[in-house]
């Protein structure tokens, strides 16, 4: 029993000591001082100036580089159309043969009109030349000789009349051969064989279409085009080459495999949408480009040597509208700067005011970039920036 109280005595004892170590063990680490955490790293890219090619993408229309209305030029009718249509064709090919009978017979008329002329010259010369030899002896008056020389002359009118009717007659009887007028694609026949055609008719018979190259015509305000003209005046953009390059995008958002150039701007504006037409020329092997199609057109305005890029992830807005970028600043710190932003080249903005060659532009770590806090800047990409977003998350 005695030992028993004896043992009671010890674990009690244990007890009062184990709680005893463990209330210090608490306390000692509540007074422990709390550990700084390090400042959040950020991923910026550094700003430099860099040449850029500028370009403006617009809006335009393909139309053909010639297009020939073909008509006929006499009347008559169709007796046969010697094309396929929406086929090549070669100029001077024939296209329809209209009925050559009545043109054939004016033709043969005016033949013998013109033989009977000339037969008619040699006895007035003969006349005339008699008739000088008589009046110089007073054998025939000298009205009848002068009238004689009139005659012979007038003979050879008549011949240079009949020419001119025979020219005239065969003029008309090759017009009833409808030929193409220009090389190019020829479009549905708008008359079929046996119609009745007139001369010079309204109605065309077909139309054709030179489609390699091809034109597409362009829009551009005239706004843009005095902002282009005075950037290029001084000398904040060099001009392109004589000849701007030209790149083609379809409805469809694909690239046309083929470059082009600017060949001119209209000198009028069009006072009804306040824009200018530009006229670029593509190659068209493939034909792909049909008139009337709808396109857009990326032409080169010009080359900024001294142009700063900054990536859209690293541009907000404020309340007013105003492009807004957080830099490190000096310290580390994080500042807050408006700047003016002109155009977007790709998914850069294009700075023309609020940054310098060196500025620290932070485009990585952005919710935990404050203006005043000290941040560890770190080039832009780099693992261990990109992976603090996700684990702060």
């Amino acid at each position: 029993m005695r030992n028993m109280c004896k043992l009671k005595g010890i674990l009690f004892a244990g007890l009062i000591m184990a709680g005893l170590t463990i209330a210090g063990c608490g306390q000692s680490s509540v007074a422990a001082p709390p550990s700084q955490a390090p400042p959040p790293e950020v991923g910026v890219m550094v700003m430099k100036t860099q040449q850029v090619t500028l370009t403006r993408e617009l809006s335009g229309r393909v139309s053909a580089r010639l297009i020939a209305e073909v008509r006929p030029q006499v009347g008559g009718i169709i007796q046969k159309r010697l094309f396929t249509e929406g086929a090549e064709v070669k100029a001077g090919d024939v296209l329809y043969q209209i009925d050559p009978a009545t043109y054939q017979a004016a033709y043969a008329s005016a033949q013998a009109a013109l033989a009977k002329a000339a037969a008619n010259v040699e006895p007035a010369r003969l006349k005339a030349e008699r008739y000088a030899d008589l009046v110089k002896i007073d054998a025939v008056s000298k009205q009848d000789s002068d009238d004689a020389a009139a005659a012979i002359k007038q003979a050879e009118a008549d011949v240079q009349v009949a020419k001119a009717a025979v020219d005239t007659a065969r003029i008309n009887l090759d017009y009833t051969t409808v030929k193409a007028p220009i090389s190019g694609r020829i479009g549905r026949s708008l008359v079929t064989t046996g119609a009745l055609v007139t001369a010079s008719q309204d109605t065309p018979l077909a139309t054709l279409q030179a489609l390699d190259p091809a034109y597409v015509d362009v829009t551009q305000s005239s706004a843009e085009l005095l902002r282009l003209k005075r950037e290029l005046a001084s000398g904040a953009l060099k001009g392109a080459a004589s000849q701007a390059q030209v790149r083609l995008v379809f409805e469809d958002g694909t690239d046309y495999d083929q470059k082009g150039i600017l060949k001119f701007s209209d000198v009028t504006v069009d006072p009804s949408t306040g824009s200018v037409t530009l006229r670029t020329l593509f190659p068209n092997p493939k034909q792909l480009l049909l008139p009337g199609m709808f396109v857009r057109a990326v032409l080169e305005e010009g080359v900024n040597e001294n142009a700063i890029l900054v990536p859209q992830r690293g541009v907000t807005r404020n309340p007013d509208g105003d492009a807004l970028v957080m830099l490190v600043g000096a310290g580390d710190k994080v500042e807050q700067r408006v700047i003016q932003v002109a155009r977007t080249v790709g998914d850069n903005w294009l700075v023309s005011g609020g940054l310098q060659p060196g500025d620290r532009v932070i485009l990585e770590g952005l919710q935990r970039a404050r203006p005043g806090t000290v941040v560890k800047p770190v080039p832009f990409g780099t693992p261990a920036a990109a992976a603090q977003p996700a684990a702060a998350k």
